[in-house]
């Protein structure tokens, strides 16, 4: 489920406190009028939370993965091997990045093949960019092998899958820099926002400076007099959405609890004969959408009608396809990158992606596994 079905009198009295703290909206400075920093506070429960060593809170998700890419030295003409399906934001970073995107297909997990990775790799290869897509993990033991092989640096667009585990570990620690999401649908939400994590100094102190502006936030010095030895733009998170943020996160193991009983419901009703999506082995989905296979398009449309009849819709498959699948964008990859994607194409058009809410009751699971069975009756 998303986040936003759970703000309620916690986020607006967070919120209001900030009055009594100063009205200071700003990350940075205005030290003497302000009680508390909420972005920093944010970052270093997000630390605490996830296990890693350092977190820098930015703007937007598609922020992050920018900003982190660039700590990894990514540049022009370099390339970043990513997959065909995940959301557009990927492609348009590596762009923005002035590198060019390079599309590897996906397996029955919908995350990137590892097999199809090493025929990928040459010498412009910077990066391998895996997106853990719609909850569940990549296979990032053969990634990393792959990456560790060639020693090229992994970037883990955790955008679509915060909480989610693998090998034990939290989604997003298991490469050079891990990004999260916490746009409105996101699974903790800031309204707009993002994470960057890692455990290497060097990649987060170039992040932080980039992300405000080149500020080094010289201890010795005023921001007014801070020092730099980049340049960089603006990439902040307000105090605003830090305090939402903080909220969020300690509703976090609710949402995933609650997103397992729904999602329990459709694994154990729904007819054993539809072919689910695969889930990578030793992973921890998050539950965050019941995905299966009807190639069938006439049994298809019958069961998006009851989707939409009973308001739950889709999630992505298949309503927001050409946003998710590389197949569609021409306008940003070349004729090569297009083909290469056809097959994911062909595949995800096959894909029912049921949304998980709270607003739905258990109960309310159950009747719709009921309503797709009456299909194949």
């Amino acid at each position: 489920m998303p986040g936003w079905e759970l703000i309620n009198k916690k986020e607006q009295k967070a919120l209001n406190k900030i009055f009594n703290e100063g009205s200071i909206f700003f990350a940075h400075g205005f030290d003497n009028l302000r009680k508390k920093y909420h972005v920093r506070e944010f970052e270093r429960d997000i630390c605490k939370k996830f296990g890693v060593k350092d977190a820098l809170a930015v703007s937007s998700g598609t922020a992050a993965i920018k900003i982190a890419l660039k700590s990894l030295g990514v540049k022009n003409g370099d390339e970043v091997i990513t997959q065909g399906f995940n959301f557009i934001a990927t492609i348009e970073a590596i762009l923005d990045a002035g590198a060019k995107p390079i599309i590897c297909n996906v397996d029955e997990t919908l995350n990137m093949d590892p097999s199809k990775i090493q025929r990928l790799i040459n010498s412009k290869t910077k990066v391998i960019l895996p997106v853990h897509m719609l909850g569940v993990s990549a296979n990032m033991n053969a990634i990393n092998k792959i990456a560790k092989k060639n020693k090229i640096k992994i970037l883990e667009d955790n955008c679509e899958s915060v909480g989610g585990k693998y090998n034990g570990k939290y989604l997003g620690t298991l490469g050079d820099v891990g990004v999260f999401s916490h746009d409105f649908g996101k699974t903790i939400t800031t309204g707009e926002g993002g994470m960057i994590i890692s455990n290497d100094k060097k990649i987060m102190k170039y992040c932080r400076e980039y992300h405000d502006h080149g500020h080094e936030n010289n201890p010795k010095l005023p921001r007014g007099r801070d020092t730099k030895t980049i340049y960089g733009f603006n990439y902040r998170m307000t105090e605003l959405q830090a305090i939402v943020g903080k909220v969020q996160l300690t509703k976090l193991n609710f949402i995933l609890s609650e997103n397992k009983k729904r999602y329990g419901v459709l694994e154990k009703f729904i007819n054993k004969n539809i072919e689910r999506r695969s889930l990578t082995e030793n992973s921890k989905s998050i539950y965050d959408t019941f995905i299966f296979k009807i190639k069938d398009q006439i049994i298809r449309n019958k069961i998006i009608k009851i989707l939409k009849r009973l308001s739950f819709g889709t999630k992505n498959l298949p309503d927001a396809l050409e946003w998710h699948c590389s197949f569609f964008w021409d306008h940003a990859l070349n004729k090569r990158e297009i083909k290469n994607s056809r097959n994911d194409k062909e595949r995800l058009v096959q894909m029912i992606a049921i949304p998980i809410f709270l607003r739905k009751s258990v109960n309310d699971y159950k009747i719709l596994a009921k309503e797709i069975n009456k299909i194949f009756i």
